[in-house]
């Protein structure tokens, strides 16, 4: 315990941004269908507790109890939610620990696990989430951003949500979550629907390519070309090629063998090393060959952005 007090010093100020946070996002995704249960209720207070030891910092000393607060007769009230909301902005606004990057995903990854606090995903969860994600597209290139986003104009391109949309949105909201802060989510009840649906290595939807000194690796088989002939148009127009995915790379251009937007676990180690890579912080981009050829198109016709 005095070991753990001792570390707490120096992560302290870390612990306390990335919080507030998630919290903020927790929050919204919790009011995002405007019905609160008790099973989201409960989670909220679960997070107060588990947060307990934080209850003596600003912003947690005045935060916390407002959070009980509002959680104590089980109905947590549209002026409950905007006066947590306003507490936490008004400290994560005035706060530089983070960058806007970090305390966005950070947010988001808490508005997932409000939105999944009860089990259930709704269409007006689903479509609260993607205004959220159309309205930040400067989180493009950082995980999970661009594989959210992808799935969800997927899900929502015929404006239907079928029940199997909805448990391939679930599988992947399995992969963000943390399980170690919630009480009613547990990651077991997630597995079948990650067996279920290989949606980890996910391309990105309308991505920005740029040539020039950025570094390409290669998967999968082209419809168009031979991978010889895709390496030379990179290279014509300025970028590198590289046989292996690793921090360097800029860009994982995977040949479409199937919907541009879903997963291409088929594809093997390139695909799960690229993933993992966007897990750990590193700006690979998934890249579909057909987005890949419309900006080659565009480079050899003298386009630009």
């Amino acid at each position: 315990m005095k070991e753990l007090e001792e570390y707490r010093k120096f992560t302290k100020p870390a612990e306390l941004h990335k919080a507030i946070n998630t919290l903020r996002g927790l929050v919204a995704g919790i009011n995002s269908d405007t019905q609160i249960g008790n099973k989201e209720i409960t989670e909220l207070i679960n997070w107060c507790e588990l947060h307990a030891h934080l209850k003596d910092r600003h912003p947690f000393s005045e935060l916390l109890p407002v959070v009980e607060s509002a959680c104590a007769d089980s109905i947590i009230t549209e002026d409950e939610s905007m006066d947590i909301l306003w507490l936490c902005n008004n400290f994560a606004d005035n706060s530089s620990y983070y960058n806007e990057i970090t305390s966005s995903i950070q947010f988001l990854s808490g508005m997932i696990h409000g939105i999944m606090s009860d089990g259930d995903l709704g269409d007006k969860e689903i479509s609260t989430l993607k205004s959220w994600i159309d309205a930040n597209e400067f989180l493009s290139g950082t995980y999970p951003f661009d594989e959210i986003h992808s799935l969800l104009h997927a899900v929502l391109a015929d404006k239907k949500i079928t029940s199997e949309e909805r448990e391939e949105l679930m599988a992947f909201f399995g992969n963000v979550i943390d399980f170690t802060s919630s009480y009613n989510l547990v990651e077991t009840d997630f597995e079948h629907l990650r067996k279920k649906y290989a949606v980890s290595g996910i391309c990105a939807f309308c991505p920005n390519i740029v040539f020039k000194s950025k570094t390409f690796c290669f998967t999968g088989e082209s419809y168009r070309s031979k991978r010889a002939d895709m390496a030379a148009a990179v290279l014509s127009l300025g970028g590198i090629v590289k046989s292996c995915v690793t921090a360097k790379t800029n860009y994982l251009i995977v040949g479409n063998a199937g919907n541009p937007c879903w997963a291409y676990a088929c594809y093997g180690r390139k695909i799960e090393e690229a993933v993992r890579l966007r897990k750990d912080g590193e700006q690979v981009l998934i890249i579909n060959e057909t987005d890949f050829w419309d900006a080659v198109d565009d480079g050899l016709a003298g386009i630009s952005e």
